[in-house]
């Protein structure tokens, strides 16, 4: 049964009088169990009174590898992934299916370099890792910016979906931002990262499940799946290959391999809401299956979402509800599609509706968790000396209490968001670009080239963030050409079939535009608009190379470092290094090359070669000459 509405007026009056009870009730019982299963952890029999920091923020590395999986896979889809991948299909065709091969290649790397280096640390925060390697000044760099990454990230992660269900659906704006944060800046507060890892695997279910129900239901309606492969060639939709050089296309196999693969690395290497999950596995073998089994878990979420976006093609191939006006923005497409094709059985849409938001709060949840964890391990521990004295109970609690204040603070930035006018979905991915790119940079520098120093991986990462972020600032400034964002085709030739009248107007600017003589664009301009008409997929590497590059070079000019502790580099590279030339790399330096901290100016870019097993920054320093 396919309701067709005529307007974006209608569909929000339609649904305000089509949504069941049944709906109202799937949507509660999701948010219920969300918080049961925080208050389970908060409270449940055997817990030690008032917990651990170590158990808060890593579940004292007693979760198996099964619940890490679900909870990495569910924590990065999020609601973006439910609501936006279709109608990324629908617009654009499925080459961005090849992201999930860019995420197969991540796991490999991640595996042998990143999972054996942070796991035998035996570190809570990734970037208390480059406090040790780099000193303060580069782990405080990073810092700032993963903070300001993350909050910027959960606020449009959080806008996002609420807007476009609120604009759908009639649910209010504001209810949907409130709840939604309330809830899971509740149970991450009371129960921790165990609480966010199985709400997680609650969420990626409904997910999963709302997903199905859309796909299931859409093949019905369309005749089946050799019908809807058949229309989605014919559209130009399963373009899986194009292998188009131009930089400037928005998605081609190369931004989506070279640029995906990037991008996943960074997300899996150095962002704390990913690393946390797989170090509180039992083990590194666990932490490695967590990760093998979370691309599967990707594989098969993301799949059912472009199956949905090429059913979405099929329904609407001769009748494009943004073209017709029926809607004001391509992202309340795929909740149209849902009221359009699962509003006669009851509790079904109210189903999709919690996938959505369950994607927001997996997402919210994992932030909050891997913020409050930053902020003790890499500010709170190192600077204020009376927190060793502290009881545990004690330390918690502040915990506790950081983790609340960031989910509020979280909600206040989706409140910010709201000024965004539109591209709010690649700006997303403009984000992660920017930001992780120059990070990725400097956590290669530490791992794989020992010779790079503080003042290389400084100098870099500086370099590198202000280049992203010209980038970033200049798309806007000079948006690319239609021809390198162009999307496929769509028609409203079928609207008449279903009573949809299309909204006739004179485009006056077209038309004295036409009668009005271009002039000649300045040559500089030209320049600038090429090199901002940059796809946003190559802002990663772009990012991360030059802070190598960089960093490399400044490394050199200042001498390098010395006597670097190997445990600091990834043991991939001392069984190359050992390989190759059949020795074993240098040996740690001894305990009696370090010194108590002196604070000046030029111990602030100092190295940090100290043991692993000696975390203080603040308390220790190498010896002179390192």
């Amino acid at each position: 049964m396919l309701t067709y509405f005529t307007s974006a007026e209608g569909v929000a009056m339609s649904v305000r009088n089509g949504l069941q009870i049944w709906d109202y009730v799937v949507f509660a019982a999701m948010l219920v169990l969300s918080t049961a299963i925080g208050l389970y952890f908060a409270f449940r029999p055997g817990k030690t009174k008032g917990g651990t920091t170590e158990e808060f923020l890593i579940g004292s590395r007693q979760i198996s590898a099964y619940p890490i999986a679900l909870s990495l896979a569910s924590s990065f889809l999020s609601a973006i992934t439910v609501i936006g991948a279709p109608v990324e299909v629908y617009l654009y065709g499925i080459m961005v299916l090849m992201y999930n091969v860019a995420c197969l290649l991540t796991v490999a790397f991640t595996c042998l370099i990143y999972i054996p280096l942070f796991y035998r640390l035996n570190i809570i925060s990734t970037y208390e890792y480059i406090g040790r390697r780099f000193g303060i000044a580069v782990k405080y760099q990073i810092v700032f910016c993963f903070l300001l990454y993350m909050f910027i990230y959960l606020g449009i992660a959080t806008y996002t979906p609420a807007l476009a269900l609120s604009e759908v659906t009639g649910i209010n704006l504001w209810v949907s931002i409130i709840t939604t944060g309330a809830v899971c800046t509740l149970y991450s507060t009371l129960g921790g990262i165990k609480a966010v890892v199985w709400t997680d695997v609650l969420q990626i279910c409904v997910m999963l499940a709302g997903l199905l129900a859309l796909l299931i239901q859409g093949l019905i309606q369309v005749g089946g799946f050799e019908k809807v492969w058949r229309i989605a060639k014919h559209g130009g939709r399963l373009n899986f290959f194009d292998f188009d050089p131009d930089p400037r296309r928005r998605h081609t196999f190369w931004t989506t391999i070279l640029g995906g693969t990037f991008v996943w690395i960074a997300v899996y290497s150095c962002n704390q809401a990913q690393v946390q999950r797989y170090l509180a596995c039992k083990s590194e073998k666990e932490a490695k299956k967590a990760i093998w089994l979370n691309w599967v878990g990707m594989l098969v979420l993301t799949l059912a979402a472009y199956m949905c976006g090429l059913i979405m093609y099929a329904i609407y191939e001769t009748c494009d509800p943004l073209e017709a006006k029926r809607i004001s923005n391509a992202n309340q497409m795929t909740p149209l599609l849902v009221l359009e094709i699962l509003a006669h059985i009851p509790g079904v849409p109210g189903l999709f509706i919690a996938s959505a938001f369950s994607g927001t709060l997996s997402t919210i949840s994992s932030g909050i968790n891997a913020i409050a964890a930053v902020f003790v391990e890499d500010i709170i521990k190192p600077n204020w000396k009376s927190w060793g004295h502290f009881s545990d109970g004690k330390k918690t609690l502040i915990t506790k209490f950081l983790a609340m204040t960031f989910g509020i603070s979280i909600m206040v930035f989706a409140g910010l968001t709201s000024l965004l006018e539109e591209n709010v979905m690649q700006l997303v991915r403009s984000v992660d670009g920017i930001f992780l790119g120059p990070i990725l940079g400097v956590f290669t520098l530490a791992a794989l080239l020992p010779k790079s120093n503080a003042k290389g991986a400084f100098v870099g990462m500086l370099i590198s963030s202000i280049l992203n972020m010209l980038l970033g600032i200049g798309s806007q400034i000079y948006p690319p050409a239609a021809e390198f964002t162009r999307k496929l085709q769509t028609s409203t030739a079928g609207c008449h079939l279903f009573n949809i009248t299309i909204p006739s107007s004179t485009n006056v600017t077209s038309l004295l535009t036409t009668m009005e003589t271009s002039p000649a664009p300045d040559e500089m301009v030209s320049i600038l608009k090429n090199i901002f008409s940059l796809s946003y997929g190559y802002y990663t590497p772009v990012g991360c190379l030059t802070s190598i590059l960089i960093g490399l070079l400044v490394s050199m000019v200042t001498g390098g470092a010395k006597d670097v502790d190997p445990a600091l580099i990834a043991p991939i590279f001392h069984t190359i290094h050992k390989f190759i030339f059949k020795k074993e790399p240098a040996a740690p330096l001894p305990e009696s090359g370090i010194k108590l901290l002196e604070t000046t100016p030029e111990k602030f870019f100092n190295t940090g070669h100290y043991p692993s097993n000696l975390q203080n920054e603040n308390l220790l320093t190498p010896a002179p000459g390192n």
